[in-house]
């Protein structure tokens, strides 16, 4: 794919945008994170809420089995007991009594006990009782469902088998004519934690109803299609009002009762228990031992008052890691710096976080662990690919600009981020200093090759290290020449005293190396010698070539110049300079007018001079060449 030729980024960027659209949109791989995130969201917004004041739990609590033991005895209680609290509760009028206790199997030491309490019901309409759904290995031992139906409130689906038998924990202490029952059955995730609640469990294609459904019908509030309700929570454990069982009992008890006579009018009275002797606590994102009595009255209360909270599909977690790695392939590509890349997902990050934790106290959950876990991945391998780009990129630049610059500035440049790319030609002002030798040609006659170029390179070097001494950029070798400039691709204002200051000294640094030269081949110091010609003026610098091979030059007429100025010296000085170069380094060096000569390419002639120490005097300056 073109588009991705030569682009490891663009490649990470596809990679991952589609790894992401696979597993978010086909897997529960991040569920685990995503339910734990959200539960510390709802768990806050749940911490400020409270029930709903028309729903109380009679409670079972640990007081109530201390109290009532002399009354009642151990636990199971008689069902006389219960029947003596739903005649107290109904004379207050309440819109329904729901258990959360099981009446499923007949006490055979108190049958006298269960006919009470069948004779209650039978007295009080508004009471709902639980059953559970067996494990369906059991179904072949359960109820025919089809003969049932009408007595549980179960529905015939559109695939319903007529003869499905049904496991189910029913109430058959009480005759089926009284029931209005539905299943309790705790519904929790693969973690273990119940975050939402069956309105339905189907079974061979019949509709059970949960106990909350049965109330809801009979009560004439909406009930949604859905199989489930994903609960929401209207506070801590303790958020609806609990009222002692025993304290209520014992109210019922007396003559003259001290409780309000309408403490339960038109409310939803929930029976049961939150004390940990009989274990009916569980694991919810509430907390880790949510009573089962205050999870069905959530399911109530959600009903009732037309709560739920709601999952977004999978789809907006897809859209939301596309965006965010969309977003920083559009800055990578714009060559943003990796740290202002990531500093960027930190922030949006935080943003997504804030808007699902908005999103959840809105009624909505929204999957952001997965959307951000892709996104990152994209960043670090991004990131990587970015460092090692940007490594390959420095190790060039190291390589090319040490062709041509002290090492020093080399560094100095690469840390400022320069490559090649960023510095194509720019004009600029500059000092350019060419250096030749003279007497190479009767050199070449008279020594063979390999005397020569070690000859030249051995003189090369030392020129090469006054060059970068004095913060020069060596351009180039042509033949026996050496080309250098000032002012790029490092600015400096003193250009032209640092290209004079080089002269001067490679003119010291030849006499040194003709001295060496004299104790080993005197006919060679007789011939060597060098022409060195500086001009200042403007000219473009950068990078020049083609894609295979690119070199840091100048070129323009300062340039030529400076070479035509170099082709005068001979007979006239070792080093000359032009007026410009003159006039730009006067307050650090003396110069010594050589007359004006005509040069090819100017219609006027060019002032030289031959540049000096200060205060040095005559014999200081260089000998003709």
């Amino acid at each position: 794919m073109p588009w991705l030729e030569g682009k490891p980024v663009r490649a990470a960027a596809l990679g991952v945008a589609a790894a992401a659209a696979l597993v978010i949109g086909g897997t529960s791989l991040f569920l685990p994170l995503d339910n734990r995130l959200s539960d510390a969201f709802v768990r806050a917004h749940a911490a400020g809420r409270q029930g709903d004041p028309g729903i109380v739990i009679v409670d079972i609590d640990e007081a109530s089995f201390a109290r009532m033991q002399d009354v009642a005895g151990k636990w199971p209680w008689p069902r006389s007991v219960h029947a003596e609290l739903v005649a107290g509760i109904a004379e207050q009028g309440p819109k329904a009594i729901v258990f959360d206790i099981f009446f499923s199997d007949p006490d055979v030491f108190r049958p006298d006990a269960d006919r009470l309490f069948n004779e209650t019901l039978k007295a009080v309409p508004g009471v709902y009782l639980p059953m559970a759904r067996l494990p369906a290995r059991d179904d072949a031992k359960g109820v025919p469902i089809a003969e049932a139906a009408a007595v549980l409130g179960v529905e015939a689906g559109p695939g319903a088998r007529p003869d499905a038998r049904v496991a189910l924990l029913a109430p058959t202490v009480v005759d089926p004519a009284l029931w209005r029952t539905g299943v309790i059955n705790f519904n929790e995730d693969a973690d273990g934690v119940g975050r939402r609640y069956y309105l339905w469990l189907d079974a061979h294609g019949w509709r059970i109803p949960s106990l909350p459904v049965r109330l809801a019908r009979d009560l004439g509030y909406a009930v949604p299609e859905a199989q489930e309700l994903v609960l929401d929570w209207r506070g801590p454990p303790g958020a609806f009002r609990h009222v002692s069982y025993a304290d209520l009992y014992e109210d019922f008890g007396r003559k003259k009762r001290e409780r309000p006579a309408d403490e339960f009018r038109d409310k939803i009275v929930i029976v049961g228990t939150a004390a940990t002797g009989l274990q009916d606590l569980r694991v919810t994102p509430i907390a880790s031992l949510h009573p089962g009595v205050e999870i069905l009255a959530t399911a109530i209360d959600n009903l009732k008052n037309g709560r739920a909270m709601r999952v977004a599909p999978p789809a907006v977690a897809v859209v939301l890691a596309l965006a965010l790695i969309a977003a920083m392939l559009f800055a990578f590509e714009r060559r943003v710096s990796a740290t202002r890349v990531g500093l960027g997902l930190a922030a949006a990050t935080l943003a997504v976080l804030a808007a699902a934790y908005a999103a959840v106290g809105a009624g909505t959950i929204v999957p952001v662990v997965s959307p951000l876990a892709f996104a990152w991945t994209f960043f670090v391998l991004a990131a990587l690919a970015e460092y090692l780009r940007e490594k390959k990129s420095r190790e060039q630049a190291v390589g090319m600009f040490s062709r041509f610059l002290n090492p020093r500035v080399v560094r100095d440049l690469v840390e400022q981020g320069r490559t090649p790319e960023s510095m194509s030609g720019q004009a600029s002002e500059i000092t350019v200093l060419f250096s030749d030798i003279r007497g190479f040609t009767t050199l070449s006659e008279t020594h063979s090759p390999e005397e020569i170029v070690r000859l030249l390179n051995r003189y090369f070097s030392r020129q090469v290290e006054v060059v970068f001494r004095h913060g020069g950029t060596l351009d180039k070798f042509i033949g026996d020449a050496i080309m250098a400039f000032w002012g790029a691709p490092v600015p400096d204002a003193r250009h032209a005293e640092h290209a004079v200051a080089a002269a001067l000294e490679m003119q010291a640094v030849l006499e040194d190396f003709k001295r060496e030269l004299g104790a080993e081949a005197g006919d060679i110091a007789a011939v060597f010698d060098v022409g060195i010609g500086i001009n200042t003026g403007r000219a473009v610098v950068g990078f020049i070539g083609a894609r295979q091979k690119l070199d840091y030059t100048a070129i323009g007429d300062t340039v030529n110049t400076a070479s035509r100025i170099e082709g005068l010296t001979k007979g006239v000085a070792r080093i000359l300079v032009s007026a410009e170069t003159a006039r730009a380094a006067a307050d650090a060096f003396d110069f010594v007018p050589r007359g004006a000569y005509k040069v090819k390419g100017r219609a006027q002639e060019v002032e030289l001079f031959e540049p000096r120490p200060k205060g040095a005097p005559p014999s200081s300056a260089g000998e003709p060449a």
